[in-house]
């Protein structure tokens, strides 16, 4: 199955890996058709879980092949990686600060972005598609950088980032449908609300990899922007989300269970 796999095209590769992250968020947004609201007991270490997860792939997966490809540059072993990343969040920053959303459980007093009368189921999807641009992006640049034949970066180590991605994914869609049917939205209409937050990261995985094939120098620039734009997200949203339902200590052990997990993933393929 991995040497049939091998053989796509890179972008191709990034294109069905996010297509999988995409499908894994479709089946937590269909958790809808079953329960009209989940625990937040059970949603803040879900939350929890997800953010552990991206804490781990941003180093593992991204910062450290980042580093290891900038060895033998004539800058200084540590600027790639650190510019990159620095990068990352700046970017996601900008578009926090542009782009209209609402937190989970946030008032709407509370929406981000720059003012408008968009609706409240409006504002809370994109507040999950904005978690999603650099999960996609993360994806791609990583299938990418499987074609620079570099050591550090390999396909099954891709094909991991690809899986933890994913499973974090699952509690994202039923963070978005649930809130949705509570607001009185149909079941239907929560369902495809929740899995359309996702659409944005086969876009970003296409672009990803392309971008790191047509400019190999980039690639270690690439995989910190990704790690940093990640980190922003989790910092920014994800954390404070999973710890605002009043079981923060489960929310914790989330995170270190969701590290553990995309670390094991990591080593054992990579």
């Amino acid at each position: 199955m991995l040497e049939y796999f091998q053989d796509f095209h890179p972008v191709l590769q990034a294109l069905i890996a996010t297509c999988f992250t995409w499908f894994l968020t479709a089946l937590g947004a269909a958790g809808v058709f079953f329960t009209k609201t989940v625990s937040k007991k059970v949603l803040d270490p879900m939350l929890g879980f997800a953010a552990g997860v991206m804490i781990a792939a941003s180093y593992w997966s991204l910062l450290a092949p980042a580093l290891e490809m900038s060895e033998g540059q004539n800058l200084p072993v540590w600027f790639p990686a650190a510019t990159g990343f620095l990068l990352g969040a700046v970017f996601l920053r900008l578009i926090d600060k542009v782009l209209p959303h609402l937190h989970l459980f946030a008032p709407i007093e509370e929406a981000e972005g720059i003012s408008t009368t968009w609706k409240r189921t409006t504002l809370l999807i994109l507040a999950i598609t904005l978690h999603n641009i650099p999960e996609g992006l993360a994806v791609g640049v990583a299938f990418g950088a499987v074609a620079a034949d570099l050591p550090s970066a390999t396909l099954p180590a891709a094909i991991a980032l690809a899986v933890g991605i994913g499973i974090q994914n699952f509690p994202e869609g039923m963070a978005v449908s649930m809130p949705l049917r509570r607001e009185g939205v149909s079941r239907l209409k929560s369902f495809w609300y929740g899995q359309l937050s996702a659409v944005v990261e086969p876009i970003a995985g296409v672009i990803g990899a392309a971008a790191v094939l047509i400019a190999r120098p980039i690639l270690p620039y690439a995989l910190a922007f990704a790690a940093g734009a990640m980190i922003f997200v989790v910092v920014e949203e994800v954390v404070p989300e999973s710890q605002s339902g009043g079981y923060a200590d489960l929310a914790t052990m989330g995170v270190m269970v969701g590290f553990t997990v995309m670390m094991i993933l990591d080593v054992a393929f990579g």
